[in-house]
């Protein structure tokens, strides 16, 4: 019912995530960044302490691989979850439980992961990763570049509702928290952009 990127900006070191599912106000749930830390996104029948977990092991030194498999190996119900997580230092993971909804797949570059469930089809991760790695600017622009190509690419096999971006530098604050967290025409990524 979701698809996701979670980044890490290079040039600045900033973090952040866009997403977007049918289910209404996925971004309240699901998606999770830190300062100087991570990104991280906690999808599929979500469990949203996962997001916070994820962020506070990658916070004590565990990388984004780590983390992931941490919670992984301890978490209830892991079956039915899907992860995604950028550190601070260049890591990238992904985790789809055996019990991850429809048609699932994800994909990790540097500074990037991507996944989705329910999806039109394998390949929309694989579309979301090469429009992040092929944009330039600032990362919301890349971010918002990465969702508009799953949409193309087919996004999720049914209408989508809801769609949000975070974005943090720095602070212990967003400085950027966009939200729809209802669209009744199914166009919720094109109005974040």
């Amino acid at each position: 019912m979701t698809f996701s990127i979670a980044a890490r900006c290079e040039e600045t070191g900033m973090f952040g995530i866009a997403i977007s599912s049918s289910s209404p106000a996925v971004s309240a749930r699901c998606a999770f960044a830190r300062a100087d830390v991570g990104a991280v996104a906690s999808q599929n029948m979500t469990d949203p302490s996962l997001g916070t977990r994820c962020l506070d092991l990658m916070q004590s030194g565990h990388s984004a691989e780590s983390a992931i498999r941490t919670i992984a190996e301890s978490a209830e119900h892991v079956s039915y979850r899907q992860l995604s997580a950028v550190d601070n230092i260049l890591r990238t993971a992904t985790c789809s439980g055996e019990k991850t909804l429809g048609v699932h797949a994800a994909k990790t570059a540097k500074n990037v992961a991507c996944a989705g469930n329910l999806l039109a089809g394998t390949h929309v991760p694989d579309a979301m990763v090469n429009a992040f790695l092929g944009s330039l600017g600032h990362l919301g622009d890349r971010l918002l570049a990465a969702m508009k190509a799953a949409v193309s690419a087919g996004g999720e096999a049914g209408p989508v509702h809801s769609a949000g971006m975070l974005l943090v530098d720095k602070m212990s604050w967003p400085i950027a928290g966009l939200r729809i967290d209802w669209h009744e025409a199914g166009e919720p990524v094109d109005d974040t952009r």
